[in-house]
């Protein structure tokens, strides 16, 4: 019974705390109904557009913090003894109903009748708690948004989604027991931002959408993080594909010739009168150990280079020639990736299998093998090339400062 008043207590506290409608209340101290004008929201976006940017700001600490607070209690009073009392699955249910309470809140505020904002600033306190390593990738993808779009409602929704693709993506088991109620948080978390978006959805679908105001240092800033991804995309993958997995390769093939030896503790790795082809096959498969789990890393590394340089390329679609080849020719290298990461797990895959108990398993890998694993290598020999040609294109980015001539989402919004 104890249990079950501090449970209640905690949830209906988290609500009350995300309820604070502090964007309505800064307004109102400024002498400003938020829900008249802008927008009509109480969020920072539309605090930040009406009152300014330094309000906007304070608004967004004040709103990501009441969603982070309730969660962060609720692991201080397990650590405290309260695991003593309540199953891990439980613990798990309540700190997700604590961010769900606090998120609710500010949805739907009972100071307010119930007429809140749109949940960004709090999901987003709720979640740095809960799952930090999305959260800071969403993050990531809403600020690159903002700064290609000056679209605060798309970046939010892409932001939503990332969250939990990221989060589903790097959850071991993302569906046990312990997983399940914060994934179905998100996800209902994903579909009430939709829902609480739906007017912005409209207004976009009719050109009618609010957008930030430009400012020289975006172009900047484009510029820079376009040189920033391209680089590291061609400089990763060059170095990767023409130098480390190379050599990786060739030491393997030098260790197991000379086993036994130091950098095998002079422990003996076959046989000395094994034939050179069973030395090779050992080789390979060493030294695929030893890349395979680089290639995770690696592709999301690739990955997200791509997608930023893809993100910030569109800003000049419209500046024609150039600057359409080069968000072409990044799309497609982009595309080389996506294709290139699923084949080269197969590849990984086949490497294994080509040393199976079942001798028709290992003959079909074998077979397939060096089949598959050419069109992984060529695929990305391919890529590299492409990123390549993006890097040497960046040689004639726009320095366009105060014109959005090159700026695909104003004709867009203009047709």
């Amino acid at each position: 019974m104890e249990i079950a008043g501090v449970i209640i207590g905690l949830l209906l506290g988290s609500y009350l705390l995300g309820a604070l409608p502090f964007g309505y209340w800064v307004g109102r101290w400024r002498g400003v109904n938020l829900f008249t004008v802008g927008s009509g929201n109480i969020g920072a976006t539309n605090a930040g557009r009406v009152l300014g940017w330094p309000y906007g700001l304070l608004v967004f600490v004040l709103d990501c913090a009441k969603g982070a607070i309730p969660p962060l209690v609720v692991v201080s009073l397990y650590q405290a003894g309260l695991n003593q009392a309540v199953e891990p699955l439980m613990a798990s249910l309540l700190q997700v109903g604590a961010a769900a309470s606090a998120f609710l809140g500010h949805l739907y505020p009972v100071y307010l009748n119930f007429r809140g904002g749109k949940g960004i600033a709090t999901g987003a306190g709720t979640v740095l708690v809960l799952a930090p390593l999305a959260a800071a990738g969403a993050l990531c993808v809403w600020g690159m948004t903002v700064l290609v779009s000056r679209y605060v409602s798309v970046a939010s929704l892409l932001a939503a989604v990332t969250l939990l693709t990221i989060h589903l993506s790097l959850a071991p088991e993302p569906w046990s027991s312990s997983q399940w109620p914060l994934n179905l948080y998100l996800l209902f978390g994903v579909i009430l931002v939709f829902v609480k978006h739906r007017k912005n959805l409209l207004r976009l679908w009719q050109g009618q959408e609010n957008r930030l105001g430009d400012w020289p240092m975006r172009h900047v800033l484009l510029r820079v993080f376009h040189l920033v991804a391209v680089g590291m995309w061609f400089g990763g993958a060059f170095f990767f594909n023409f130098l480390a997995a190379p050599a990786i390769f060739r030491s393997f093939e030098e260790v197991v010739r000379s086993a036994p030896s130091d950098r095998t503790a002079y422990m003996p790795l076959v046989p000395p009168e094994a034939p050179e082809e069973q030395k090779k096959a050992l080789a390979s498969a060493l030294a695929g150990s030893a890349v395979g789990p680089i290639f995770p890393l690696y592709f999301a590394l690739q990955m997200g280079c791509a997608a930023l340089a893809l993100l910030t390329a569109l800003s000049w679609w419209n500046g024609g020639g150039i600057h359409r080849w080069r968000v072409i020719v990044i799309g497609i290298a982009a595309a080389g990736v996506l294709i290139g990461w699923p084949l080269s797990e197969y590849v990984s895959e086949l490497r294994l299998a080509r040393f199976s108990d079942d001798p028709l398993t290992a003959q079909a890998a074998q077979s397939a093998f060096g089949v598959w694993h050419g069109y992984s290598l060529f695929l990305s020999l391919i890529t590299t090339v492409l990123a390549g040609v993006c890097l040497i294109l960046a040689a004639w980015l726009p320095y366009e400062t105060s014109k959005s001539k090159f700026d695909v989402f104003d004709s867009m919004k203009n047709q």
